[in-house]
C-alpha cells in the first residue's frame, strides 16, 4: 500500500499535474461559488475540453478531481453570505453559516468552514489510501452476477437515501435506464427507442447527455429567474483567519463528521447533501442543549462542511474499486475514464496504478492547495458572488456549445444537447433530482452488460444470479434497504398511536 502511494506521489508531483491540481481546484471554487453551476456543471463542461487537448488519462482525471473537491469548498460562500446553497451539499450549511454573516461573523464561517472542509476531507482521503486498495482484492472475486447484485443494490440504495421522494429519484432513475437502452442493441442489432430516426441509432452520448441534462437545463432556469433575480447585498467579510479556539470549540463535531461523510460516500447513491444531513442534525441531538442551532452555531456550520468534503473523497471509493459511481458528480467522472477506453474497478489497480495511484495523491496536494486558497483568498472568491446573470448566462452557453462541438464536430449533437436540456429543465420543473438520470444511465448500462455474461456463462439458467453467497447477501440487503424506511415509519405510527399505546 504503501508503494502504491509513493508511485501515485511520482504521477502526481509532476510539473504539469501540479498545474492541472492547481487549476482544477481554483476553477472548481469558482465553479462552486455560482449557485447552481457547482461540480456536476464545472465537470461537464470542461470534460470534453480535456479530452480534446489530448491530456493522459491521469492528468485528465487529476484536473476534473480538482474541480470536484474544489467545487465542494466553493459551494459555502453563496451559502454562508447570500444564503443561497451553490449546491444540494451546501443546503445545511446556510441553517448557520448565515446567521453567522449576520452576525458580522462573515469572514471567521468562511475560514471555519475551509478548516472544516480540510480536516474532513484529510480523513476521507486517509481512508481511500487505506481501504480502496483492499477493497479492490475483495472486489476481484466479483463475476458477472455478483457485479449484477451488486447494480440491483446500488439502484435499492439510491432510490432511499438520495433526495426526499424516493418515488421520484425512483423513475428519474428508470429515466436513465431507457436513456441507457437507446440505441442498436449490441447483441441482437435490435433497435430500441430509436423511434425509426437514424441520429438515435448510437444511443445518446455520455456528454451530450450531462451537458444537456445539468449545463442547459440551468441555462433555462437562470433565464427564467433572470427577470425576478434581485441583487443580494453581501455582508462584510472582517477577518478571514478563524480563531484557534474558535475551530477547538468545533473539533468534535469536525472530526464525528468527517467520519461519519466518508462512511455514507462510500455508499453508492448518497453523496454530500445527505452526509451533510446526517451529520447537522447528529451534531445537533448532540450539542444543541442551548437551543443555537439554527441562529448562528459555528459546529452547526462545522458539522456540514466536515461531512461535505468527505463524502466527495468517499464517494471515489466505490467508483474505484467497484466500478460504481458514489455520487452524481463521480457517475460524470467515470463517463471521463470511459472516454479514455479505461473500466474503473479492481483490476485498474493492478493494470493502470499510474490513474488510481495519481488520482489518490492528488487528491492530498489538492487538499492542502484549496486550505491556501480559501483562507487567505476567501474574498477574492466571493466577488464572483456579484457577477450578474447577463455575463454568466451567456458564458456557460458558450462553454457547453464549444465543449459538446468539440467533442463531435456534428451538429446533430448540438441539437441533442438541446432536447436532452429541454427533458432536464421540465424534470426540474417538476420537483425531479437529476442526479438519479445519470445514475441510472451508468448502473443501468453496467447491469445489463453483467446480466447478460452471467446468463452466457451459464448458457441461460437464472440460478446464477443467486448461486453465490456473494449475490445473496447483496440481495438481501437490498430488499433491506427498501423495506426498512416503510417498516420504521409503521413502527413510529403504531407507537404515536393513542390506542395502540393504551391497549399495551
Amino acid at each position: 500500500m504503501f508503494d502504491f502511494l509513493i508511485h501515485g506521489f511520482d504521477v502526481a508531483l509532476t510539473p504539469l499535474n501540479i498545474s492541472l491540481a492547481l487549476i482544477g481546484a481554483t476553477l472548481g471554487t469558482f465553479f462552486g461559488a455560482l449557485p447552481g453551476i457547482g461540480p456536476i456543471n464545472g465537470i461537464a463542461i470542461l470534460m470534453p475540453l480535456a479530452y480534446t487537448l489530448g491530456l493522459p488519462a491521469e492528468s485528465a482525471l487529476i484536473l476534473l478531481a480538482g474541480i470536484y473537491t474544489g467545487a465542494e469548498y466553493g459551494g459555502r460562500m453563496s451559502s454562508i453570505l447570500l444564503n443561497v446553497p451553490g449546491d444540494a451539499g451546501a443546503v445545511m450549511t446556510t441553517l448557520d453559516g448565515h446567521p453567522l454573516a449576520k452576525k458580522g461573523l462573515a469572514g471567521p464561517a468562511l475560514g471555519l468552514s475551509a478548516v472544516a472542509s480540510f480536516v474532513g476531507a484529510t480523513i476521507a482521503i486517509i481512508g481511500l489510501t487505506l481501504f480502496a486498495p483492499l477493497l479492490a482484492r475483495v472486489a476481484v472475486m466479483f463475476g458477472p452476477a455478483e457485479f449484477f447484485a451488486l447494480m440491483v443494490f446500488a439502484f435499492a440504495s439510491m432510490s432511499v437515501m438520495m433526495g426526499r421522494d424516493p418515488l421520484k429519484t425512483g423513475i428519474a432513475a428508470v429515466l436513465g435506464v431507457m436513456i441507457a437502452m437507446i440505441g442498436v442493441d449490441s447483441s441482437t442489432g435490435v433497435l430500441r427507442y430509436t423511434f425509426d430516426m437514424p441520429e438515435l441509432y448510437d444511443g445518446i452520448d455520455f456528454v451530450v447527455l450531462i451537458i444537456g441534462l445539468f449545463a442547459v437545463s440551468e441555462i433555462l432556469l437562470m433565464l427564467e429567474q433572470a427577470a425576478r433575480h434581485g441583487t443580494s447585498e453581501m455582508p462584510a467579510l472582517g477577518r478571514v483567519f478563524v480563531k484557534f479556539k474558535e475551530v477547538l470549540a468545533c473539533r468534535g463535531a469536525i472530526l464525528r463528521s468527517g467520519f461519519m461523510g466518508f462512511i455514507i460516500g462510500t455508499l453508492p447513491g448518497t453523496g454530500a447533501s445527505v452526509a451533510s444531513a446526517v451529520a447537522y442534525t447528529t451534531e445537533k441531538r448532540i450539542n444543541d442543549t442551548e437551543g443555537t442551532f439554527g441562529e448562528g452555531d459555528m459546529r452547526g456550520l462545522a458539522a456540514p462542511e466536515a461531512a461535505n468534503n468527505a463524502s466527495a473523497v468517499g464517494s471515489f471509493v466505490p467508483l474505484l474499486t467497484l466500478g460504481i459511481p458514489g455520487s452524481g458528480t463521480t457517475a460524470v467522472l467515470l463517463g471521463a475514464l470511459m472516454l479514455y477506453n479505461i473500466t474503473p474497478g479492481p483490476m485498474m489497480f493492478s493494470e493502470r496504478p499510474e490513474v488510481a495511484g495519481g488520482l489518490i495523491a492528488s487528491l492530498y496536494i489538492g487538499n492542502v492547495v484549496l486550505l491556501l486558497l480559501n483562507l487567505p483568498l476567501a474574498g477574492l472568491f466571493a466577488k464572483v458572488l456579484t457577477v450578474p446573470r447577463w455575463v454568466l448566462v451567456p458564458f456557460v452557453a458558450l462553454l457547453a456549445f464549444v465543449g459538446v462541438y468539440q467533442l463531435h464536430s456534428d451538429p446533430i449533437a448540438i441539437y441533442t444537447m438541446l432536447a436532452v436540456g429541454v427533458f432536464g429543465y421540465v424534470l426540474r420543473k417538476f420537483g425531479f433530482s437529476l442526479a438519479p438520470v445519470i445514475l441510472g444511465y451508468v448502473l443501468g448500462g453496467l447491469a445489463e452488460v453483467n446480466l447478460r455474461r452471467a446468463l452466457a456463462i451459464s448458457g441461460g439458467s437464472p440460478d446464477v444470479l443467486w448461486a453465490s453467497g456473494i449475490s445473496i447477501g447483496l440481495y438481501v440487503a437490498a430488499v433491506a434497504l427498501l423495506v426498512a424506511p416503510w417498516l420504521i415509519g409503521r413502527i413510529g405510527r403504531r407507537a404515536n398511536d393513542p390506542q395502540t399505546a393504551s391497549a399495551s
